[in-house]
């Protein structure tokens, strides 16, 4: 059986620089009926493992290290024997939230996953956070932009470990440059399309978004 996505919103908080946000995140599980594994395990073990229905967990795949992105990871790991993955450029985010207790396994650039016979392959897309990937599986037309790339522009930049400029050139040289059908599947809110995002781009410069 070919693998599908399902999806589920979880709620919780982000922390960072002092603040605490309350926040809604998007969780994605990518599989078939045996297996599959979960893109940012966020605020709810409980939620994902009722969604995962006693499918076998692969791997716990971490777009970036933000704390509402990974704080049902670790429960999520001990519950299932799963791994976590992690670009090593987030271990500094890492560890606000972790100390002394490191991802299992490291995410690099252009590294593919293979799950229920489709592959998803590492964009190291840094600027939210420094370790920051996108995930692409071009059998499914998806790409997971984690907090890269949103419906109307990149993901946020004002607080530490993030950069403009460096979000705006990871989205121009390795989303944009994906087929304008593929379907942008975010870390927060609604779903986009590469096309419908790309000529905005000198918007988001000019703006400073």
């Amino acid at each position: 059986m070919a693998a599908r996505i399902e999806h589920l919103v979880t709620s919780g908080t982000f922390s960072l620089d002092g603040g605490t946000w309350e926040v809604d995140n998007n969780v994605w599980i990518v599989g078939d009926d045996e297996e599959a594994v979960v893109i940012d395990a966020a605020h709810d073990a409980d939620a994902i493992l009722v969604a995962l229905g006693g499918r076998r967990l692969r791997a716990v795949l971490c777009t970036h290290a933000h704390d509402d992105h990974i704080d049902a990871a670790p429960a999520l790991a001990s519950r299932t024997g799963a791994m976590i993955h992690l670009h090593p450029d987030d271990l500094p985010l890492w560890k606000l939230t972790y100390p002394g207790s490191p991802p299992d396994r490291e995410l690099t650039d252009g590294q593919v996953l293979t799950i229920a016979g489709t592959d998803l392959t590492v964009l190291h897309t840094p600027g939210h956070a420094p370790g920051a990937v996108c995930f692409h599986a071009p059998d499914l037309g998806v790409v997971f932009s984690g907090d890269t790339l949103f419906q109307g522009g990149p993901g946020a930049t004002g607080r530490s470990f993030s950069d403009f400029p460096t979000i705006v050139e990871s989205i121009r040289k390795r989303l944009l440059t994906l087929p304008p059908q593929t379907k942008v599947l975010t870390g927060h809110g609604d779903p986009t399309t590469i096309g419908d995002e790309a000529p905005h781009l000198e918007e988001w410069i000019a703006r400073g978004h």
